[in-house]
């Protein structure tokens, strides 16, 4: 049976047709769901994909966290189902409490759009296995609330228990803390990063590599051998 990978679409979500294309060039069947539906129907994993869900009123992330699908994503994602977010995604993971930290602001306070160099810090996770711990990777970025930041018992903690996913390198494009790109929970089934993985499958888009593919191909993996 073809693993299926479910896409939630929010109010202001820009990329959730290309994290559906991802999800197709990795061998599963992209599944569209919709905010307001509590029903994940079925899947067996759930992308929060990139864009600006609801404006960024009040904060990125912070009225998408709210939304009927999200009461599903968060009991299941507890239970151990697969989440990746990416860049918005990322920030509704915060919002949830499905990760620590918060988004802020980019730290030049401008809209930043570049491919960035990240270094592949957690190996381990549902998202990640196709890579190699250490690897350096070329990824799309584009936000204006980037900057990840916690306390610093947060950040202590994340470091030590090896849940820091990717590291920006090089170039720390947004002041993230510690050049924290994306992290992991605990259990590893839930990731979120600002890079976007899904512009970087195909050789004629995104940074002219494919270095966003393992994201995909590693939950298929995961999901076909479980």
């Amino acid at each position: 049976m073809t693993a299926r990978i479910g896409v939630v679409t929010f109010p202001g979500s820009l990329d959730d047709r290309d994290s559906r294309r991802a999800i197709r060039l990795a061998g599963a069947e992209p599944v569209a769901l919709w905010h307001k539906d509590k029903d994940l129907k079925q899947v067996d994993a759930v992308v929060l994909c990139g864009g600006f869900s609801y404006g960024d009123y009040l904060r990125a992330g912070a009225i998408a966290r709210f939304s009927p699908v999200m009461d599903t994503v968060i009991d299941q994602a507890r239970a151990g189902l697969p989440v990746l977010g990416i860049c918005n995604g990322f920030q509704i993971l915060t919002e949830a409490h499905l990760l620590p930290g918060a988004m802020l602001g980019n730290d030049h306070l401008h809209f930043i759009c570049r491919d960035q160099k990240l270094r592949v810090e957690n190996a381990d996770t549902a998202w990640t296995t196709d890579y190699s711990a250490g690897q350096e990777i070329h990824i799309p970025l584009k936000n204006m609330d980037g900057r990840y930041v916690a306390d610093e018992y947060t950040l202590d903690k994340l470091e030590a228990e090896g849940r820091v996913a990717f590291r920006y390198v090089d170039f720390n494009p947004n002041g993230s803390l510690r050049d924290i790109a994306g992290i992991t929970n605990e259990a590893g089934n839930v990731v979120g990063l600002m890079p976007h993985p899904e512009h970087a499958v195909e050789p004629l888009i995104g940074t002219g590599r494919t270095d966003g593919l393992p994201f995909f191909t590693s939950i298929l993996k995961k999901l076909v051998n479980a």
